[in-house]
Formats: C-alpha cells, structure tokens, sequence
C-alpha cells in the first residue's frame, strides 16, 4: 500500500501512464501485454488483432489471465476507465501503466502505413 501510495504523488504520475510510442516499443520487444478492457458492445463495434480483451468488470474473476512477467497496460477508447482500471490492477500487485490517448490514440498512430509500426 505505501509503495501504491507514493504513486500517486504529483511528481511520480509519470510511473501511471505509457506514451503510445513507448507502449509500441515495450510491446515489440514483448515486454509489456496490451489489456482492452472495454465491454462487448464496444468491442462488436471495432476491434483490435492484438492484446488481451477482458472487460474491466470481468477482471476481478480473469486476474490469472494476466501475465506477471511482463507491464500491464490497460487500454479503453480514452483514458478515464483505464486510469480505474490500472489503480485497482495496481493495488492486486501488478505492474501496470494505462496508455496516454488510449485505444483512439492507438488506431490514430498506427493507421495506413504506420500499422507496420507493431508486431502482431
């Protein structure tokens, strides 16, 4: 919990969040595992070829589908429900960062061309 605690300290918000480059980097390097955790409806609607997809409600009871060797990175279309998201993850003991931009963000950087930006 202090380690939780220290955080959420202005200066330390930084060890909160991922840059999408950043995120593209770690996750080729398979280093970290991208976390979609938005619900069914919203996945019907566009999808993702990559990651784990596990809404965030469904997390407390699929937390042994996460691995503990690599960076958790929790992913919503923005920001707001991955910040939860990772908040809580991190109080279950996981290292985990939500992506700046979010899943939005994600598509915008890797559309036309640049889709060959990451590996899947």
């Amino acid at each position: 919990m202090q380690e939780f605690i220290k955080n959420v300290i202005p200066s330390e918000m930084k060890n909160m969040r991922i840059e999408i480059d950043e995120f593209i980097e770690l996750y080729n390097e398979g280093k970290c595992e991208l976390v979609d955790i938005r619900v069914p409806m919203e996945t019907k609607v566009w999808q993702l070829n990559f990651g784990l997809k596990i809404p965030a409600n469904e997390l407390p009871n699929r937390l042994d589908e996460l691995p503990k060797d690599k960076l958790i990175v929790v992913a919503c279309p923005n920001t707001n429900r991955s910040n939860m998201t990772r908040t809580w993850l991190a109080l279950q003991g996981f290292e985990v960062k939500y992506l700046v931009g979010g899943l939005l963000g994600l598509m915008e950087t890797l559309k036309g061309g640049m889709s060959k930006k990451i590996k899947i």
